[in-house]
């Protein structure tokens, strides 16, 4: 299915990659959160994360965005979604990367396949 802005995405959210380590926003593959979090901890770094990004948008001060910046980085890491990759297999982390240049690409074109 086609959402907002012409990204393809499931009804329960944002496309995922089958092993589900990331999401596909706009061709590019994403870092998901990581799965063995409670919902508690992931609840409350997502909580901190928006408080962080309403911060940095809300102000001018270059302190106070560096400030801002530095607690998006810290609830992003909590979170998983930088740093050292969550999964234990070895694989490499693909975040970033166009989806058509990964091991996901096949999948991804088939997905679009589906669609048009």
């Amino acid at each position: 299915m086609i959402g907002k802005r012409g990204r393809l995405q499931t009804l329960d959210g944002p496309l995922m990659t089958p092993d589900g380590r990331y999401l596909v926003v706009r061709g590019r593959l994403w870092r998901a959160a990581n799965p063995g979090l409670s919902e508690e901890e992931k609840s409350l770094w997502v909580r901190q994360l928006m408080a962080a990004r309403r911060a940095l948008r809300a102000t001018a001060s270059i302190d106070e965005r560096a400030t801002a910046r530095a607690l998006v980085d810290d609830a992003k890491r909590r979170l998983g979604e930088r740093g050292p990759p969550w999964w234990t297999d070895g694989a490499p982390d693909m975040n970033r990367k166009l989806v058509k240049n990964t091991p996901y690409g096949e999948w991804f074109r088939s997905l679009n396949d589906e669609v048009t």
